[in-house]
């Protein structure tokens, strides 16, 4: 779930993006390859969906049908936009369906923001899950020219909604492509973060979402060219009600009411729901996801708990959110992949993989998991996600002299190093001024120098790396440290640094590349239901997991570890003094701490990287 920039390119898969969609007039071409139908399918409650189904002209064979449902509108796509869309499946042959979900755009009803599933022994009760089984029954019924398969597909909401799908299957429901699902907004999706809330996203996105049937427009709101100072201007949570949302938003209801890892947030997450795999299912997910990269990897990791018959896959490549679907994927930002990475994922994965469970097409044959190992830019095939064979668990550990190093620090070694974290100054999250439709999409990959040497951002670093040190797996973050309030947030950012003089590109000389990088809040370090003070001055364990990574940092390059205690304004800021629910604290609330990270032989912050041997790269 996007900015209201790229909302609208979410219609078709989010495969590509439009620049401009054509009003249909009702008549189809003479050299068109879709007939288009326009509807409203009846739900069991008698709520209408609006739906645009395409069917292929000019052949006898029966297709497949793909299911594509979302909350942003599908627009009125001609049918030659539709199969310059989507090349990779238009040639081999599909009816291709859109549809509104429920309360959005020109369907009926009231729309739920992430509609938790319903009670199973209500036969009465609806949710994203009935109204999927309800549309492709009657497509089934209602559309010529099908074979008897359905298959799903979409991204990020859109995948959400595909994964719902799939909990109570229609039988003709044969192969699902879940692209950046997010599997719970509390842990790790969009709207927090190990509980740390996203403020610029969570804000704009309720409001983007709840202010109208269709896309509000964000620029009504943020009316400040730097995104940063409105924020700033805004002050504690308390006052989004106060001054902007008048309680009619109801997600931000949410967000106030259930500040805690409660049963709301749990209902709505995937966890209780993914106990058997019920379809083929391709997940996919983007190394620099800025939205939904937790999601794709936790909904793999739940399947294949499940995948007795191997249906449950896996594909991570070089991307953002929905990278795979927009351009040829060559890359990011100024970071180059070498090779047309959207564009292999889209004809040699996704199209085979539809191709076979719905047409009966190829092999089947594919790996457990297929990532894009990036630093070589190659394509890995492995047999289980994280690797298992050949990867031995490393320590780099955070050193007294700003060094990082696989070795740890002497027993007797006492050391730490300290900052203040203010409020009034937060670290921003990308290089300001912080624009509201510019620079979301690739503010993962940005230069880290911007903020390197701020007296509030430490940093460690190691010595220019005589090898390759191959890291594929999950990355932990293990620090020691303390505060003098009683509240505080860590963030921790491992950086691969380029050489100052390289070759390839000059201009990318040290250039500071995040590989992986998140927050925790200080006040879930026992439990993430019951929240705590900080006891201060104390030095407390915090682990901060990074759901995954298959990266090379290569010889030359030098491994830096930044860490701060702000991210503004992607993450709220924290009072710094414990306050029970923070979308209530008041100005008085928030204060100055001087935060301590230690590096010594009793607290040895590190990060535990898994590195495949040198002898089995």
């Amino acid at each position: 779930m996007n900015k209201a920039v790229t909302l609208l390119c979410r219609t078709l898969l989010a495969l590509v993006c439009f620049a401009t969609v054509a009003t249909l007039n009702g008549q189809t071409s003479k050299d068109s390859i879709f007939s288009l139908t326009e509807t409203m399918i009846p739900m069991r409650d008698g709520v209408r969906l609006h739906t645009r189904v395409y069917t292929p002209t000019g052949s006898a064979e029966k297709f497949p049908i793909l299911l594509l449902r979302t909350p942003y509108g599908i627009g009125n796509l001609s049918s030659a936009q539709l199969a310059a869309a989507l090349p990779e499946l238009t040639a081999d042959g599909y009816v291709i369906v859109q549809q509104d979900i429920r309360g959005r755009f020109k369907s009926e009803g009231e729309f739920v923001m992430l509609r938790q599933p319903r009670d199973p022994t209500d036969k009465t009760a609806i949710d994203e899950g009935t109204d999927t089984y309800d549309t492709i029954e009657w497509l089934l019924k209602n559309v010529s020219n099908h074979n008897g398969r359905v298959g799903m597909a979409g991204t990020s909401y859109g995948a959400w909604l595909t994964v719902m799908g799939m909990l109570d299957p229609h039988p003709a429901l044969k192969a699902i492509v879940p692209q950046a699902s997010p599997a719970d907004m509390w842990i790790g999706d969009d709207f927090h973060h190990n509980g740390a809330f996203r403020l610029s996203y969570g804000l704009e996105y309720a409001y983007m979402m709840e202010s109208s049937k269709e896309i509000a427009d964000v620029s009504k709101l943020v009316d400040r060219f730097d995104v940063y100072e409105w924020y700033l201007a805004l002050g504690p949570l308390s006052n989004v009600n106060a001054k902007y949302f008048h309680e009619k938003i109801p997600t931000w209801r949410d967000f106030v009411s259930h500040p805690d890892y409660d049963a709301f947030w749990k209902r709505q997450g995937v966890a209780p729901w993914l106990n058997r795999v019920t379809v083929p299912t391709l997940n996919v997910a983007g190394w620099w996801d800025q939205e939904d990269f937790y999601g794709p990897i936790k909904i793999y990791e739940l399947l294949e708990r499940h995948d007795t018959n191997k249906q449950n896959f896996l594909v991570v490549g070089p991307w953002n959110h929905g990278g795979w679907s927009r351009s040829d994927g060559r890359k990011l930002g100024r970071i180059e992949f070498g090779s047309a990475t959207a564009e292999y994922y889209r004809r040699d994965v996704m199209a085979p993989f539809l191709a076979h469970y719905l047409k009966g097409k190829g092999s089947g044959e594919r790996p457990e998991a297929l990532t894009f190992r990036t630093g070589v830019n190659e394509w890995v095939k492995h047999d289980a996600w994280p690797p298992k064979r050949d990867v031995v668990g490393r320590r780099l550990y955070l050193q007294a002299n700003g060094k990082l190093s696989f070795d740890a620090p002497s027993a007797k070694s006492v050391a730490f190093h300290s900052y203040i974290s203010d409020p009034a100054n937060p670290v921003p999250y990308r290089p300001r001024p912080i624009e509201l439709r510019s620079g979301w999409s690739t503010w993962l990959v940005d230069d880290q120098r911007f903020v390197h040497r701020r007296p509030d951002v430490l940093a460690w670093e190691s010595d220019p790396l005589k090898d390759d040190v191959v890291v594929s797996g999950k990355i932990v973050a293990n620090l020691f440290a303390s505060t003098t309030g009683t509240d505080s947030d860590w963030i921790v950012k491992f950086i691969d640094v380029y050489p100052e003089k390289y070759a390839a590109d000059p201009k990318m000389g040290g250039y500071q590349l995040m590989i992986a990088g998140d927050v925790f809040r200080g006040r879930y370090h026992k439990s993430f239901e019951k929240p705590e003070p900080i006891p201060a001055n104390s030095v407390l364990h915090y682990k901060i997991e990074f759901p995954a990574n298959d990266h090379v940092i290569r010889k030359g390059h030098k491994i830096m570890v930044q860490v701060q205690s702000t991210w503004f304004p992607v993450i709220d800021l924290n009072p710094q003094r414990f306050v029970r629910n923070i979308f209530k604290a008041k100005e008085s609330d928030f204060q100055r701490a001087t935060q301590r990270v230690f590096h010594s032989g009793r607290y040895p912050s590190h990060i535990a990287v898994p590195v495949v041997e040198p002898s089995q790269q």
